[in-house]
């Protein structure tokens, strides 16, 4: 055999492993969820949306090839918990301190400048693109509704909302009412710790 087929062989095998590489990495999500299924706060522009479960699935089926952000705030997820499962926390919405909301008693929310930088900032360093699956979960579905909404704007193609959120829906009825009881990633079962990887929280940046 000689050196010129020998050569001519392999770089032909190359390129069969980097077709069938690119191959493996393509996820294809499927999802019976629409729009007029759950509320309007929690519809997004990219029309993509997931259960906990759904997306638990998917993040866990297809571990390094899909994005999975979690868009609440640092206090949430100290607080509350979190997922290590989510490849960063990128606040969506942050707290105007020079600001109050009468109505809800608190400091207003407003959207925060350093969430597409460092968004974009992390597809960036983890090699994807903008028809890479990008999963946003945020306490209930409305933020990561958001979210979406906004990487759709950025050109991304495959932006899912977790419409139940990490702490799911308030149940309506019985002695749970007011509570958030109904669905969501832990209500789920799902994975979750209070013990949080600060590596993973991206902020101010």
């Amino acid at each position: 055999m000689g050196t010129g087929f020998r050569n001519h062989l392999l770089i032909a095998m190359l390129c069969i492993s980097v077709v069938f590489s690119t191959l493996s990495i393509a996820v294809e999500i499927t999802t019976t969820i629409s729009g007029v299924d759950i509320a309007e706060k929690k519809q997004s522009e990219s029309k993509h949306y997931l259960t906990a479960s759904q997306a638990h699935h998917i993040v866990k089926a297809n571990a390094g090839n899909v994005l999975f952000i979690d868009v609440r705030t640092p206090a949430e997820i100290e607080f509350v918990g979190w997922t290590p499962m989510v490849d960063a926390v990128i606040p969506y919405m942050t707290n105007d301190f020079d600001e109050w909301d009468e109505k809800k008693n608190r400091y207003l929310k407003v959207i925060s400048g350093d969430f597409p930088i460092a968004f974009e900032d992390l597809v960036e360093a983890k090699g994807f693109s903008k028809n890479t699956p990008i999963i946003f979960m945020c306490r209930s579905g409305t933020r990561s509704s958001k979210a979406a909404t906004l990487a759709t704007k950025l050109g991304y193609t495959q932006a899912y909302t977790v419409i139940d959120g990490f702490e799911g829906d308030k149940s309506k009825k019985g002695k749970n009412k007011g509570h958030r009881t109904v669905n969501g990633w832990k209500n789920s079962g799902l994975p979750w710790d209070y013990k949080v990887d600060i590596n993973k929280v991206l902020f101010n940046q």
